[in-house]
Formats: C-alpha cells, sequence, structure tokens
C-alpha cells in the first residue's frame, strides 16, 4: 500500500478533526467564497474546510488520499443535503481524473503538505486552477512552538530515522520552499504570498484526554506510540505530549482544551 495512504487511513482522523470544525469554518469565511464557485479541496479529510465552503454555495470536489476519511465526507455532506459536494479518492501528487483549468479555487490545508513529491503537488495544483484563479494551503510550520509542530517534533524523537531522501512535510512551511515549488510550476514569485496564521482546537473534554485521542486515533503518533513500546518509552512519550497539551491550552481549568496552532498559509494567483 501506499505509505501515505497507509498512514492517514491507519485509525481515524475524524476524532482530531472535530476539534477543528470552528477554524475550519472561520478560515472559509476568509476566502471570498461565493455561489457557484468551483472549488477543489485537497486532502480534505471529512470536510473541515470543504462542507462550510459548500454551504457559501461552491461547487465543491473534495479528493483525500484516505478511503474512510472520503466515506466520512459524503456521509457529512448527505447529511446535510450539501448536493454540490462530493468527495473522492485521489493522490495530491497525481490528480490524472481531474481536468486542467478545472478549478476556480484549489485549497488545501494541512492536506496535500503531507502528500510525496510535492514538486508534482504544486504543478498539479497549478494544472487544474483556471488562469486567474487562486490556490490556497495552509502548511504547519518546522520549529514552530506551537501544538501541531511539536506534536510532530516529539513524535519524531520516538521514530526510526526516516528513508533515504525522504522530504519532510514540515518543508511545505518554509517560504522559500514554497516559492521554490510554485515557480517551477510557472507561477511568477510575485503571485504567491504568505502571511501567519493561527488555526484553534477546541474540546469539551480535558486536555490528557485529548492527548488520548492522538494516541488513539492519529497516524503519525500512533505510529510513535508504536516504536516507543518496543523501547518501553510509551509512558515518557504520553508525559511529555501531557505536558506540551496543559502548557498550550488557554482554558485554564483543563476540564476542557482550546489549543492555538501557527501555520503559514501561501496563496498563489495563478
Amino acid at each position: 500500500m501506499n505509505p501515505n495512504k497507509e498512514l492517514w487511513e491507519k485509525g481515524d482522523f475524524t476524532q482530531i478533526a472535530a476539534t477543528m470544525r470552528k477554524s475550519g469554518e472561520d478560515l472559509v469565511g476568509k476566502l471570498f467564497v461565493t455561489k457557484g464557485l468551483k472549488v477543489l479541496d485537497l486532502g480534505c479529510g471529512d470536510g473541515t474546510t470543504a462542507i462550510p465552503a459548500a454551504r457559501l454555495g461552491a461547487i465543491v470536489s473534495g479528493v483525500d488520499i484516505s478511503s474512510n476519511l472520503v466515506k466520512a465526507g459524503n456521509i457529512r455532506a448527505n447529511a446535510e443535503g450539501l448536493t454540490q459536494c462530493v468527495f473522492s479518492e485521489g493522490d495530491a501528487s497525481d490528480l490524472h481524473a481531474l481536468k486542467n483549468d478545472s478549478f476556480d479555487l484549489v485549497v488545501s490545508i494541512f492536506g496535500a503538505m503531507f502528500a510525496p513529491r510535492p514538486f508534482d503537488v504544486a504543478k498539479e495544483m497549478v494544472r487544474v486552477t483556471v488562469p486567474g484563479g487562486r490556490i490556497v494551503m495552509g502548511n504547519w510550520i518546522p520549529g514552530d512552538p506551537t501544538l501541531v509542530a511539536q506534536i510532530l517534533k516529539i513524535s519524531s524523537a520516538y521514530m526510526p530515522p526516516p528513508p533515504e531522501n525522504f522530504l519532510s512535510p514540515m518543508l511545505w512551511g518554509i517560504e522559500a520552499n514554497v516559492i521554490e515549488r510554485f515557480t517551477k510550476a510557472g507561477i511568477t514569485k510575485e503571485n504567491i504570498s504568505f502571511t501567519k496564521e493561527t488555526f484553534s482546537f477546541e474540546t469539551d473534554y480535558s486536555t490528557d484526554e485529548y492527548v488520548k485521542v492522538f494516541k488513539n486515533f492519529y497516524g503519525p503518533t500512533m505510529n510513535a506510540f508504536e516504536a516507543a513500546g518496543k523501547n518501553n518509552k510509551s509512558q515518557e512519550l504520553q508525559q511529555e505530549l501531557e505536558k506540551l497539551f496543559r502548557s498550550q491550552n488557554l482554558q485554564n481549568s483543563g476540564m476542557t482544551a482550546h489549543i492555538n496552532a501557527n501555520f503559514l498559509m501561501v496563496q498563489v494567483i495563478k
């Protein structure tokens, strides 16, 4: 199996996505989505940004490598009667099922950054966007002190070394890399812009329970716990993550969580 597909079909990312809904809606609200706009949500998960875009009247195609997330997204869209929002399986590195110049807006929020072959990802996003259309990416930032970058950093410390020639998904969080990838795909540097934004994770349960959600349902941390277990370090990893989540929680009681994570917002005009 494609290792990327295997990673994201592991566990159940919908459990994490449920804590991301409000920020997903807020983000879409800033993208000037209008009725009839043709939108591709790449690495869409179960629709954290695709469904809010469809609610605004956009015609949305959600594409994700994970079959279980595609199924969950279609269930959510059907439950809301959003017939113009359809989810399907696909690889951000190879969107062969999608025609050139098909979408007014291509969105990928913490999705396509995890796909292999980043230059192919940029090329495909540009290819399927109409001339004058927009591409918007949200990418986690390497070394950032906030939640997600730290989860991935902590988790990687318990994992075996990555294979030779492995390119970290976090490289999409560095402006120079983004510029290089999109200019190779034919975009002029002047048509690429960046802002640093914040995404919030919100739960109605404690931070320690939230750590368990990541442990049981989030592919990267599931892999880290499996690797840590082989070295009798599972408890050490859990304590490290609990300390991180508690320290970043904006809710003083600790009985619920509101934790922010910084990301790089990329906007490209074709």
